[in-house]
């Protein structure tokens, strides 16, 4: 039989093709397997009420023998994909309003808190394992990351303060930033050998800030591309070029691409509220983002699990138990001294809220990416690898397990049957209006007629004028008169805390158009700033 020059025998062909078709066959048998584990983890985990990213690690480790193929985590797809998925999805949902109340903790713990813990658990690994001080540094920066998706999952079953959730979201957000910096700062010193402390500050500056001009120029181009057009579809494929595009830009100019996509994500999520973005449009690229990042993590939390070898575990647990009671001390000498400094020029966190802080430093994806991501010729790279997975392992199976205990010990809120009862009215009205603005929308596009719309507008005018009577006269009785007195001033000042907001906007707005003088709103945004600082938390 004669070949062609060049050619590729046809029944070589079709055993390639063959073959790709048996390894696809294979891969869809995966998915379909670790679906159908995912739907079971969430069934028990919500029976047994333990967190689901630690009942995903768990059953991962079980169903590892099950799978007809090996899988497992790959760095470059992690921090390429899933890293601004899931960045992008918390900074969309994140009120900017609310992050920029907490930015003074949220921003000495992501930044000199993440440089202390990874200083002091470089040193212990360092004098306790005998590590080389490059190797020690790294997995230091490594274990100092705080994965927010396993503290917000173990959030959801228990009460938590609002400001306290925003705290832990604002620190993980921008904590994931300033840890790659780091890492990458490190690993230049391990290719080039120096690196002066001058050009070390220097370049994270440079990186941080490039990184924040980036995503401020692409959320802002991203938002007027959103609010001229209104199909959902479109709008859900723009978002995702916006996220993955502005985390490729950014590290192909050598940017920070976390700190990018967190900014663009945040100009995204709050400036599309104040275009005219139909409701509907928004909740459905809400919703898909929601859903992204539930399915990024369930992934990612059974391939933890999947990686990790108990032989191996078992092998290196004095290590590993180790590196946990070190990452542990590093976190508590950056949150307690931190926090206390906080209070110096901003309102004081409660000390229960700074042991959630504390403890609820649990490890992720992230932390196994980057070690993954150690360069090949890097001294014992598969052991500190294992060191890494271990510790990731005991914590999000121990912390993950015990916050929530902790959390209900702690008794951080307490909701009477008052609050809970102002809260429903609320929601009555938030929805009400809500509506009626979807309504005017329709109204003025020319969707609805004007007596329908008439009509249904009226319905909903009946139930916000209905609650709104009640909460007045709730609000107006005497504190003395009520049972329920704390709850309801305690109420009354968060809604100060956002009116004041509000005015301090407004100023910085009038500042900026040049309608004021900056010595006038200087001294009255002293005047809020201290009004603030005398408001009990919310």
């Amino acid at each position: 039989m004669r070949w062609l020059s060049g050619q590729v025998p046809m029944t070589s062909l079709l055993a390639v093709v063959g073959g790709e078709q048996s390894n696809a066959a294979q891969l869809v048998t995966v998915l379909i397997i670790l679906l159908l584990v995912a739907t079971g983890v969430a069934l028990v985990s919500r029976w047994l009420r333990i967190p689901y990213v630690t009942g995903l690690v768990v059953a991962g480790l079980l169903i590892t023998e099950l799978l007809p193929r090996r899988i497992g985590l790959d760095s470059a797809l992690i921090l390429n994909l899933f890293l601004p998925i899931l960045l992008f999805e918390a900074a969309i949902n994140t009120d900017i309003s609310r992050l920029r109340s907490t930015i003074k903790p949220v921003t000495l713990l992501a930044g000199p808190g993440v440089i202390i813990a990874s200083g002091v658990t470089a040193a212990i690994l360092k004098f306790g394992l005998g590590l080389p001080w490059i190797s020690a540094l790294l997995i230091g920066v490594i274990l100092a990351i705080t994965d927010t998706v396993s503290v917000i999952a173990v959030f959801k079953e228990v009460t938590v303060p609002p400001r306290l959730i925003t705290i832990v979201e604002g620190e993980s957000l921008f904590n994931d930033g300033m840890a790659l910096v780091l890492f990458s700062l490190i690993l230049k010193v391990n290719a080039t050998g120096s690196l002066t402390v001058a050009e070390g500050i220097q370049e994270l500056l440079v990186v941080i800030l490039g990184g924040g001009i980036i995503g401020l120029a692409i959320g802002y181009l991203g938002v007027g591309l959103y609010a001229r057009s209104d199909d959902s579809l479109s709008n859900i494929l723009l978002t995702v070029a916006i996220a993955l595009g502005t985390f490729q830009l950014s590290q192909f100019l050598g940017m920070s691409g976390v700190v990018a996509v967190v900014v663009a994500g945040l100009v995204v999520g709050n400036l599309e509220r104040s275009q005219t973005v139909s409701a509907s449009s928004r909740i459905t690229v809400l919703s898909f983002w929601e859903y992204a990042g539930f399915g990024v993590n369930t992934f990612i939390f059974l391939l933890i699990g999947i990686e990790i070898n108990l032989e191996t575990l078992l092998r290196t647990l004095p290590a590993v138990l180790l590196a946990v009671l070190a990452y542990q001390v590093g976190r508590f000498l950056s949150v307690y001294p931190l926090l206390a400094i906080v209070k110096r020029f901003d309102r004081n966190l409660p000390l229960r809220w700074q042991h959630v802080l504390f403890l609820g430093n649990i490890k992720g994806s992230l932390s196994m990416a980057l070690a993954l991501s150690l360069p090949a010729a890097l001294p014992d790279r598969e052991a500190l690898i294992a060191l890494v997975f271990g510790s990731v392992l005991l914590s999000l199976v121990g912390q993950g397990v015990s916050l929530p205990w902790l959390i209900n010990r702690l008794e951080l809120v307490h909701t009477s049957e008052s609050q809970q009862w102002i809260e429903s009215l609320q929601s009555q009205l938030i929805t009400a209006k809500a509506a009626q603005d979807e309504l005017d929308t329709l109204l003025k596009t020319g969707v609805l007629p004007k007596a329908v719309y008439e009509e249904m507008r009226a319905s909903y005018q009946v139930r916000i004028a209905a609650a709104e009577r009640t909460l007045r006269d709730f609000y107006n009785r005497r504190p003395d008169k009520l049972t329920a007195a704390s709850g309801r001033i305690a109420r009354l000042d968060a809604i100060r805390r956002r009116l004041l907001l509000a005015e301090k906007d407004a100023l910085n707005e009038a500042l900026r158009k040049r309608v004021l003088s900056e010595d006038v709103v200087r001294s009255r945004v002293q005047a809020i700033d201290q009004q603030l600082l005398n408001l009990e938390d919310d």
